[in-house]
C-alpha cells in the first residue's frame, strides 16, 4: 500500500474507499432491513481494510499476546508483508486465531484481580477488520433508543419489536 493511500485510509478522507465500503454497507442494511449479507468475507480480508484494522490496532497500542509478537516487532518485520500474510491466510481459509494470553489484573480500589484476555497482534488486526466490515450493517439496524442517541427519548425507552428476531429466526 501507498504512503498516500495509507494516509488516506488512517484518515478516513471522503476519497477514502473503506469509508466508501461502510457507507455502501450501512446504506443497503438501512434500505432493506431484512438483507442477509452473504458476501460479507471477501471485505475482511481487502488490504485497505486491514490497512486500516493495523492503524486501529496500533493507535490502541497493547501488550502484546501468547506469542509474545510486539507492535514494534511487527513494524520491523514488516506492516505490508504480515498483512499480505493475513490476507492470504483469510482468503484461503487457512487463517486460524492464536489462543488468547491470560493475564489477572487488580481492580479498582481493590486487591482483588481480574481476568484479562489478550489476543496476538495478528488476531487484533482481523479483529478490527470484522468490525470494520461489520459494524455499519448493525448500526443500520439498531435501535436508536437503545443507544440514547435518539433525541427526546430516553435511555430506557425500549426499541419497538421487529419481525425479525436477533437470531434471523422470525417473531418478535
Amino acid at each position: 500500500m501507498s504512503a498516500v493511500t495509507a494516509s488516506i485510509a488512517a484518515s478516513g478522507s471522503i476519497l477514502d474507499p473503506v469509508r466508501a465500503l461502510q457507507h455502501a454497507l450501512y446504506r443497503a442494511a438501512k434500505a432493506d432491513p431484512g438483507r442477509r449479507f452473504h458476501a460479507l468475507r471477501d471485505k475482511v480480508f481487502r488490504r485497505d481494510v486491514l490497512w486500516r484494522a493495523w492503524v486501529a490496532v496500533r493507535r490502541n497500542d497493547g501488550a502484546p499476546g501468547i506469542d509474545r509478537t510486539t507492535l514494534d516487532q511487527v513494524e520491523q518485520y514488516g506492516v505490508t508483508r504480515l498483512l499480505d500474510e493475513l490476507a492470504d491466510e483469510l482468503k484461503t481459509g487457512r487463517y486460524r486465531p492464536l489462543p488468547a494470553r491470560r493475564v489477572f489484573i487488580p481492580k479498582p480500589d481493590s486487591s482483588e484481580l481480574r481476568p484479562l484476555a489478550i489476543p496476538a497482534v495478528r488476531d487484533r488486526i482481523v479483529q478490527a477488520a470484522v468490525k470494520i466490515v461489520l459494524e455499519p450493517v448493525f448500526e443500520a439496524s439498531s435501535c436508536r433508543a437503545a443507544s440514547g442517541s435518539a433525541r427526546n427519548v430516553r435511555r430506557t425507552t425500549p426499541c419497538r419489536s421487529s419481525s425479525r428476531s436477533p437470531g434471523g429466526a422470525g417473531g418478535g
